[in-house]
């Protein structure tokens, strides 16, 4: 006669872990902050009907999931209705992508860009695993670090207030396939049960062997099964990080067979009694009895334990870019001796910060009935634990813009996660510069950039949020894309210093003296348009300063920061020169008939007592002929006027025009030298 059973208590908890060698049902309640297990049931597959993880035959894996049920109602009397399950670690996928995006190089990179050239990768990565894996399924990301960033192709550790042109990001992404998640709810569906709850293995291994006050750390948790070594990594509360090695206890299971000629079964019992006893004896295939030490047993296999242990390091080290500071280790396959050992050697830390995690060693955890003991309960237990905290949150429901979507709660959700499952465009997030035009100014070709453009709005229930906000169930999240800039309106005094001076003996002296746009005049207020052409014109040169100044270039020369500079050479606006006197000898003086008459000739007629008279300043003045010609600067040896004290700017005339030192002087010349300060 079917006994009738009663609804299930409220207060209880029913997890199942549905693994790869056998199914677990644990049933489970709190009471205060203790989780009291009530009862549990283990039954093995008698097929192998799962893979790493991975279900394959749906019906065959159900029927043990219902003996599981049907056994654990049957002892308690009352009716199984929903489950707590777990998504394997090995079931994850983890795929490296790069992407590089061209920024403005005037702008400091802020938070904004980096958030969305990582959502930019992540989605990269999402798709180079649909493209490899040749599917076409969704899939949930869960997690993803950043590797590397670079910047115009050299490497930086935060480009966050830096300046250049060319970003790439490298990460590291995980992804659970929706058709794990598909997989797992059918055969709970076809076991008469509801999912209340979905978590992943390592998130409830980790819920219930490391406490919360050490999550912040950066800890790692390896769950060490058959067929498969799952890492979780864990920082600042959080998982951040997952991986797989694709070696675990069958290694050695096979290694004990090969070497002592067992049949797969009988070997994995002499491994698991390796770590209970100091002697083992066993019957191999040919009917033979042995007896050996563990010790001896262990010398055959630690060559397979520490090639284990050595791709779990250094898949540890990958993720995490260095150590952790400790390793949590749980499953069946941590428990072969000198599994920790060898792990803490390869990455470098002390033996103490290694250790295995057992059932009866969580301080949360009691037992109504004889306790579960080892590592290999750690996962069904914590899957009770994390769906007590996480009742009913296995999936959030959010809304993006008018798109609603169920994300996979297995971490703190961001509004970053939820734009990558829609596939939202992360470039439209950044904004950019208006058009760029292009004015000529005096042969020169000048880049007007666009004003910048506002940034992408983002809103979790009418407030205002960023990418990396907190979302909750039934957010309404709404996306304004970012609005590109405008063309930059400007005047021409932007574009031309209207004021542009120099100083010359501490003189200022405007340099600009009118501006054409195009062939016509402009003012300061004129707006630029885009291929204008503009010449300014006034003083370009040091020879065009000396010549509005009246300064004799044979007499005078010009310097700057006690360097003279060539007259051809341009102005520089804001520059500081200084003009100074620079000394004659006449001796050196050429003039034109000098140049007709290189030589003397020895025929030409004596100048001897000719002179000419000339008006200096008012007073008159003989001046020998003792050359073919007589010139301006001859004058300073028979006036009494002191060349080596500036008082001003020397002014020379020459019959009421400006004069040049090298000016011929005839009798009767009105010449007039002074100072004009």
């Amino acid at each position: 006669m079917t006994r009738k059973l009663i609804p299930m208590p409220k207060n209880l908890m029913f997890a199942l872990d549905i693994g790869t060698r056998s199914v677990v049902g644990v049933l489970t309640k709190k009471v205060d902050k203790q989780h009291v297990v009530v009862d549990y049931e283990i039954m093995e597959h008698p097929d192998r009907a799962m893979f790493d993880g991975q279900i394959h035959d749906i019906a065959k894996v159900t029927e043990v999931v219902q003996k599981v049920v049907d056994a654990l109602e049957e002892r308690n009397g009352f009716k199984l209705e929903q489950a707590a399950i777990a998504a394997a670690g090995r079931a994850l996928k983890t795929e490296r992508s790069s992407f590089d995006m061209t920024i403005d190089q005037t702008k400091e990179i802020d938070k904004a860009i980096t958030d969305s050239i990582e959502m930019q990768a992540i989605q990269l990565a999402q798709k180079q695993l649909g493209e490899r894996e040749q599917l076409k399924s969704s899939y949930y990301c869960v997690g993803y670090s950043v590797i590397n960033y670079y910047l115009d192709q050299s490497m930086i550790l935060n480009p966050i207030g830096h300046k250049g042109r060319l970003l790439q990001v490298e990460i590291i992404a995980t992804f659970l396939p929706h058709i794990v998640v598909d997989s797992l709810y059918s055969v709970v569906h076809r076991a008469g049960l509801e999912v209340m709850n979905l978590t992943l293995e390592p998130i409830a291994s980790i819920n219930v062997a490391i406490p919360k006050n050490l999550r912040l750390l950066n800890l790692a948790l390896v769950d060490v099964g058959a067929g498969t070594s799952d890492i979780a990594i864990s920082k600042d509360g959080a998982v951040t990080s997952y991986g797989m090695v694709a070696l675990a206890g069958d290694e050695i299971t096979e290694k004990i067979a090969q070497t002592y000629l067992l049949d797969f079964n009988s070997a994995e019992k002499l491994k698991i009694g390796l770590n209970k006893q100091d002697e083992n004896s066993f019957v191999d295939v040919l009917g033979m009895t042995h007896t050996l030490s563990t010790e001896e047993i262990l010398i055959q296999i630690n060559e397979t334990v520490e090639q284990i242990t050595k791709e779990i390091a250094d898949n540890m080290l990958s993720l995490n870019k260095k150590a952790p500071s400790a390793v949590f280790c749980i499953g069946g396959g941590a428990q072969i001796p000198g599994f920790t050992k060898y792990l803490a050697t390869h990455l470098g830390l002390p033996q103490e910060r290694v250790a295995i995690k057992s059932v009866e060693n969580l301080e949360m955890v009691s037992f109504e009935l004889d306790p579960l003991k080892g590592p290999e309960f750690i996962t069904p237990i914590g899957i009770g634990v994390t769906a007590f905290e996480e009742r009913d949150h296995d999936f959030i429901q959010v809304n993006v813009n008018d798109t609603s979507i169920r994300l996979f709660n297995s971490k703190p959700l961001q509004v970053s996660d939820a734009l990558i499952l829609t596939g939202y465009n992360a470039r439209s997030l950044i904004s950019e510069r208006g058009d760029s035009y292009f004015v000529n100014v005096d042969g020169i070709q000048k880049e007007i950039k666009g004003e910048y453009g506002d940034t992408a709005t983002i809103f979790i229930n009418g407030l205002s949020a960023h990418l990396d906000s907190k979302i909750n169930h039934k957010d309404q999240i709404t996306v304004e894309p970012a609005k590109k800039g405008a063309m930059r309106v400007m005047q021409l005094r932007e574009v031309v210093n209207l004021d542009a001076s120099v100083y010359l003996n501490g003189e200022k002296i405007k340099i600009i003296e009118v501006v054409g746009v195009n062939g016509v005049d402009r003012t300061g207020d004129y707006i630029v348009q885009p291929d204008d052409v503009i010449v300014t014109r006034g003083l370009k040169t040091i020879s065009d300063l000396s010549h509005i100044l009246e300064l004799d270039g044979a007499g005078y020369a010009i310097y700057l920061k006690d360097n003279r500079i060539d007259p051809s050479t341009l102005l520089s606006p804001g520059s500081y020169y200084e003009y100074q006197l620079v000394e004659f000898d006449d001796s050196t003086i050429m003039t034109d008939q000098d140049e007709l008459n290189p030589k003397a000739d020895n025929n030409t007629p004596s100048m001897a007592g000719a002179s000419i008279e000339v008006l200096v300043n008012g007073n008159q003045i003989a001046i020998p002929k003792i050359k073919n010609e007589i010139v301006f600067v001859d004058v300073f040896s028979h006036i009494d006027f002191d060349l080596s004290k500036p008082q001003g700017i020397l002014v020379l005339k020459l019959n009421g025009e400006r004069a040049k030192y090298t000016d011929t002087l005839a009798s009767g010349d009105i010449i007039d030298i002074f100072w004009n300060s």
